[in-house]
Parts: structure tokens; C-alpha cells; sequence
């Protein structure tokens, strides 16, 4: 994960504008107390020499302490990265300023992050001895995927006199991708134990018609079939062996994310893309560590993402680097057109994972269409995301005409949808209906059934 932090960016400061100066806050104090001299004034005119001497000097002090401090130029200003960007995960932006100067200043620093990560400007206030650095942060939290650009830090630098102050920016402009919730498929490793368990499970103790793929061999027992006896090995050794089996490994495992209208629907902050995508991401993981090869496929009216089967650390990236690009689109998706790339794609028997959405209408979707044909070669399962608000409006009483009507255009809707997953299986797939938020658990479970019982 340590690939997927932005890169660190530096640059020196540089003047801010054509005016890159301006007074200090105690400047104006000492302008404050040379209007001291007025009420001597009242009585004898010539006090408004003393006064009008006084602010001079003032500025004259105010002009020695803006030459005495840094230049821009001996600043150098840094943005650093510790960890790489998840979508709603909190985190930190590190700002580091050296100066390179005999001078203490103190700064205030103001970012320009992107508006999907922070609704205002953050600053962070700073306090540089001399010939040191010093740092601060300021939290984000990115509310969008993809890539996104930062803008410059700008600053604003006094000496401990605090009578003249100076603009500056550096120009740390620099792109970065906000990738699918990296916290939510970490804590998924429960379910990679669970499978690695399974496997060991299936080693100690065969399980009829759970795998056909050879592990290894040893002596007959009591209760083994004797379709499993090697003969030749048997023939060797003078005994009974037989051949133990396991669960396949290198089999494929297909993404394929529904990006159309449907899913730009928001659920708890983010949309159904969102969950769909972090639910994505925390099944590859799953199916990877598994020794599974996954593949992905995105699209709409288009094919926006199409990752050929691979697996390892490498090509874990390459899913991450596409998912976080998966954009949600404002037209109906193809489903036909998803169809037709995974079956011209994928030739050998694999297991589809396809996460969409239906609309309840009267209308046969495009999605049960593409089911026969899939299924025909496919092992397909659907991930929906469950209608929970629709659903307690109808397992509520209503009380009122206003309930009434509510609980009836409800009870139509989830009628309409259960409807479309009982065509679904009927077409041969398997229907996975979960909430957004456990729709990744969900769908590990469900791969982690499918391995167990050999259904490909």
C-alpha cells in the first residue's frame, strides 16, 4: 500500500502578488500610542510635530524589520504524505517549512486541497527557529473517488517583532487519486483466516465432491472411495493408497460494477457506486489471497473499466487504480453491452460477481435478459443493495391516510422487487440481497460458500 501514497512535493517560496508586504498587527499599536501626543496638542500646536515624528519612525522601524527578515526564497515549503487517500476515511496532510534564515518567523500557512476533501481552506500556524523546520497538519477527509488537485500553500511570515509581515506561495500544485475505502478491505482479513482455514479443513479431512484437483496421496482408510485408490501407487508400495484432493485453486473470479444511473442513489453519505466499488475491492482481496485470479469490468453506456484475470500484489494495484476511477454515470447503463465483453472475455467456466441495481418497474430489465445467456456458462451472483427504508415502511401499520398511501406505493415497489431477484434465480443465478454497509461481508461469505461447496 505504501505505492498508493501521493508523492511528497517541495518547492521554495516565492513573493505573493505585486504587493507582497503588508503592516504587522503591533504596527498599529505603536501607531495607537503616538496619538499620545494629541492632548498635549489642544494647548500647544507644536505637539503634532512630535506626533507626526513619532510615525515616521514607527514606519522607519516598520521598513528595518521588513528588510531584516527571510526572503521568500529562503523558505522552503513541503507537503507530505504518510498514507494513501480512502474515500470517508479521515487522515492527515503534513505542511513542512525550513527556514534556512538567522531569523525566527512565525507563519500561518493556508492550503488549497480540493473541495471534496475540505469544505473551507485549512490553515496551521507555525513557529520556525532559526536554521530549523517545523511542521503541522490538518485533517481530510475525501468524499469523492478519483483523482483530484491541490492547489498552492500560501503564507503569511512576521518576525518575533511582529511590525511587518510578508505574502508568499509556493507552488505545490500537485494530482492525486482517492481510492475506495482501503479501511473497510483490511478488515475483511477475518474472512481471508476463515479461508485459509477451509483449506486446511479440506486437507485433514476429504469432503465428497468438495474439489477434484490432486494434493497429495496416503494410505487407504476406511470410509474412501475406491475411485480415489491409485493403483499404481498402490502397486508400488504392496498397500492400499489413495488420492486426497482439494478445493481448486486458480480459478476466476469476475467484478462486474453496474455504474449506470441507478447507483448515483445516496446511502448514508455515499452513493450505491461507492459501497458497490469498496464491496468490489474487499471481495479481490478475499479471492486473491484465496489463490483465486480476479478480473474486473465496469461500465454504463461504455466500458469504463476492464481489468484482465490476474493475481498477485501487482495486479491488486492495477484493481485499486481502476476502481477508484469507476465514475457514476447519468444514463442507464448497457447491460447488454457488459454481457457480450465478459462472454467474449472469459471463455472458461468462472464465477461472475455482478453488483447492480433495478429499477421496479413493469418492464423485464436488461439484466434478466443477460442471465440466461451468462448462467449458460457462468456461475453468476448478483449483489443488490437492499431497499431497508422501503422495507419498514411496509413492515410498519399504518395509522394515518398519509401512512396509507405510503405503505401502499411501498409495498408495490418491494413487490416489483422481489419479483425481478425470483427471475433471477429462476434464471440459474444466485441472488445476494445486503445492506450497503454489510454488502462486503456479505459477498465474502457468499464466495467463501461458493469454494466451499466446488460450485464451479
Amino acid at each position: 500500500m505504501d505505492r498508493l501514497v501521493p508523492a511528497n512535493v517541495a518547492a521554495p517560496a516565492e513573493n505573493a502578488g505585486r504587493i507582497p508586504f503588508a503592516f504587522g498587527r503591533r504596527l498599529f499599536l505603536l501607531l495607537f500610542l503616538g496619538l499620545a501626543w494629541i492632548a498635549p496638542a489642544w494647548k500647544e500646536p507644536r505637539f503634532l510635530y512630535a506626533m507626526v515624528l513619532w510615525d515616521v519612525l514607527v514606519l522607519a522601524f516598520w521598513a528595518w524589520d521588513l528588510v531584516h527578515m527571510p526572503r521568500p526564497d529562503q523558505l522552503e515549503v513541503r507537503r507530505v504524505w504518510k498514507e494513501p487517500l480512502g474515500l470517508a476515511q479521515k487522515s492527515q496532510i503534513t505542511i513542512e517549512v525550513y527556514n534556512s534564515t538567522n531569523t525566527t518567523i512565525s507563519v500561518q500557512l493556508t492550503d488549497e486541497p480540493p473541495e471534496t476533501f475540505s469544505p473551507e481552506l485549512p490553515g496551521v500556524a507555525l513557529i520556525i527557529p532559526v536554521a530549523s523546520s517545523a511542521s503541522g497538519a490538518y485533517p481530510i477527509e475525501p468524499c469523492e473517488r478519483g483523482d483530484a488537485k491541490f492547489g498552492d500553500v500560501w503564507l503569511r511570515y512576521r518576525s518575533p517583532l511582529c511590525v511587518a509581515e510578508r505574502w508568499a506561495r509556493a507552488r505545490l500544485g500537485q494530482n492525486v487519486r482517492v481510492y475506495p475505502n482501503l479501511g473497510e478491505a483490511q478488515r475483511m482479513r477475518i474472512y481471508l483466516i476463515r479461508s485459509r482455514q477451509i483449506e486446511l479443513e479440506k486437507r485433514l479431512k476429504r469432503q465428497r465432491g468438495h474439489g477434484r484437483e490432486f494434493e497429495s496421496l496416503r494410505e487407504y482408510r476406511a470410509g474412501d472411495e475406491f475411485r480415489d485408490v491409485s493403483w499404481s501407487a498402490t502397486a508400488r508400495r504392496g498397500k492400499l493408497i489413495t488420492k486426497v484432493y482439494q478445493v481448486e485453486r486458480s480459478q476466476t473470479v469476475w467484478l462486474v460494477l453496474d455504474s449506470g444511473r441507478l447507483l448515483r442513489a445516496r446511502v448514508d453519505r455515499l452513493n450505491k457506486l461507492d459501497h458497490a466499488v469498496n464491496a468490489a475491492l474487499s471481495l479481490a482481496q478475499v479471492a486473491l489471497y484465496s489463490g483465486d485470479r480476479v478480473a474486473l469490468l465496469a461500465y454504463d453506456r461504455k466500458l469504463q473499466q476492464l481489468v484482465a484475470p490476474g493475481r498477485g500484489g501487482p495486479h491488486l494495484r492495477t484493481l485499486i487504480e481502476s476502481l477508484a476511477q469507476v465514475r457514476a454515470a447519468t444514463s442507464e447503463a448497457d447491460h447488454l453491452l457488459a454481457a457480450r465483453a465478459l462472454l467474449s472475455s472469459q471463455n472458461r467456466r468462472s464465477l461472475v460477481v455482478w453488483l447492480t441495481d433495478f429499477a421496479e418497474t413493469a418492464a423485464t430489465p436488461e439484466v434478466i435478459e443477460c442471465t440466461t445467456v451468462i448462467t449458460s456458462r457462468h456461475l453468476v451472483v448478483f449483489g443488490v443493495m437492499a431497499q431497508t427504508e422501503l422495507r419498514s415502511f411496509v413492515a410498519a401499520r399504518p395509522d394515518t391516510v398519509d401512512e396509507m398511501y405510503r405503505y401502499s406505493a411501498a409495498l408495490e415497489i418491494v413487490q416489483r422487487r422481489d419479483l425481478l431477484l425470483r427471475q433471477l434465480r429462476q434464471q440459474g443465478a444466485m441472488v445476494l440481497e445486503a445492506a450497503p454497509a454489510g454488502l462486503s461481508t456479505a459477498l465474502a461469505n457468499q464466495y467463501l460458500q461458493v469454494k466451499e461447496r466446488n460450485l464451479l
